[in-house]
């Protein structure tokens, strides 16, 4: 008998994501964009303390919102994480057995607010390391192509980490001699740049090398924003130079050991337990 497919997403779509290191992904968490929306405000009304708000000249309601590791912590965070079919498509698109969720990152701009998300890729912000990861980027608010995430194709590839910055443009390791991330803005017509307009039930699925900015928020929207970061069976901790972003105080862990963990339980396949 011929072997059922149950794969959620098409082979060409997993083939994409590997050569370019990011693909779109249209109307997959639609069920629970309602409940993300009503956890963002939870939220915002109930940081944590890895909160983290930049609120430029512009005054109050132009703050652009961020936290970290909170989705066990509200349950529209929570079900989108477990209920949803993200752990199975972060499995099939990292050719992983396994799914495991690392953390989630919370970003809110306000309308009207004017601050850039610089180029960077995520890999040297964290404390694990590994081939086969994946963020989803979902917003719940429509985004249209001028304020969304751009992409440089292919730069997950490039073999490099790029010395990780604050949004503000200092340093995440005061002692970090590695190579900064290049001038995309001047390089834009040589590079591949994907950007795509969004929904709210749609992502952008990205690995953790591959380098993406965004735009300000000049609108009268708001842009709402949940990203679940993934990893799969190759994940390994690495030690850093200074704080990782997020940080995880008094968590013990052996530079180069399995990625393991109750705070980062595998999601995918369900009957796994967390380890």
């Amino acid at each position: 008998m011929e072997k059922m497919n149950t794969n959620l997403i098409a082979d060409d779509v997993v083939e994409v994501f590997e050569a370019d290191g990011v693909v779109v992904l249209r109307d997959v968490f639609t069920p629970w964009v309602e409940g993300v929306r009503q956890a963002i405000e939870e939220n915002k009304r109930n940081p944590s303390w890895r909160e983290r708000t930049y609120r430029p000249e512009e005054g109050e309601g132009c703050e652009f919102f961020q936290d970290y590791c909170v989705w066990a912590d509200f349950s529209g965070y929570r079900a989108l994480v477990v209920e949803s079919p993200m752990a199975k498509i972060a499995a099939q698109l990292m050719r992983s057995d396994t799914a495991r969720v690392f953390h989630d990152h919370v970003l809110v701009k306000e309308p009207g607010n004017s601050v850039k998300t610089p180029w960077h890729h995520d890999q040297p912000y964290y404390i694990v390391d590994g081939t086969q990861s994946v963020s989803f980027w979902v917003p719940v608010d429509p985004v249209p192509a001028d304020r969304t995430v751009e992409y440089v194709a292919g730069s997950h590839k490039w073999g490099v980490d790029f010395k990780p910055t604050r949004f503000d443009g200092t340093d995440l390791y005061s002692a970090d001699e590695s190579e900064s991330v290049p001038d995309v803005e001047r390089d834009r017509d040589r590079l591949d740049i994907r950007r795509w307009a969004t929904e709210p039930g749609d992502a952008i699925a990205f690995n953790f090398r591959t380098l993406h900015g965004a735009a300000a928020n000049h609108s009268s929207q708001r842009r709402r924003v949940t990203s679940i970061r993934w990893v799969g069976d190759d994940a390994r901790f690495v030690q850093r130079p200074g704080k990782t972003s997020p940080f995880f105080p008094g968590l013990a862990y052996e530079h180069g050991a399995p990625f393991s963990g109750d705070q980062f339980p595998v999601i995918f396949p369900k009957s796994q337990s967390p380890q």
